[in-house]
């Protein structure tokens, strides 16, 4: 099944991507999450983001929301991954919870080449627009959504009492007809 831009969901083909990203890219394959592909998320986790993290990578993100799931390979190896979903709600959202890059891989274009092929994704399943947090002071995480035109606001209280966060949203521009 192609989507827009070229995009076989169901099986690996590569994304149509600007030349920029094309050329960052190389030979990454991006595809469609697989229980293996979970299972060593898992497992390297924690290395990748130098802390306890393997928590938040929940087995409902594979196992009830794996269908927008996605991984990034590079000659079959898995060197980045994106778990996100679709909220059903007014109006329908692309959520980003997850992303893990292996970190001889960071700075890349391995990111980039994630968001971008979750968005259209969720573009071709009738999003209005993306969403992502963060906690505050992720410099990282700030600098990289701003740099791919995402706004953001920092919301007290949002994961709890004194749990504030950095909210990011993106929304879409209407696309032409015909």
């Amino acid at each position: 099944m192609l989507g827009v831009r070229g995009f076989r969901w169901r099986g690996v083909a590569r994304l149509a991507l600007s030349p920029q990203l094309r050329n960052a890219a190389g030979r990454m394959e991006t595809r469609k999450i697989t229980k293996s592909d979970f299972d060593h998320i898992v497992d390297v986790i924690d290395r990748w983001w130098g802390g306890p993290m393997a928590n938040f990578a929940h087995p409902m993100f594979f196992h009830e929301l794996g269908d927008n799931a996605l991984i990034v390979e590079e000659e079959r190896r898995l060197i980045g991954f994106l778990l996100g979903f679709v909220v059903f709600g007014s109006p329908k959202t692309g959520y980003v919870h997850l992303v893990g890059i292996h970190p001889d891989f960071r700075r890349k274009g391995v990111g980039r080449l994630l968001y971008e092929t979750f968005t259209e994704r969720c573009r071709d399943l009738g999003c209005e627009r993306m969403k992502a947090i963060t906690t505050a002071g992720n410099e990282g995480s700030i600098k990289f959504h701003h740099a791919l035109g995402w706004q953001s606001s920092e919301v007290e209280d949002y994961a709890g009492t004194n749990r504030r966060r950095v909210v990011f949203a993106k929304e879409f521009r209407s696309r032409p007809l015909g």
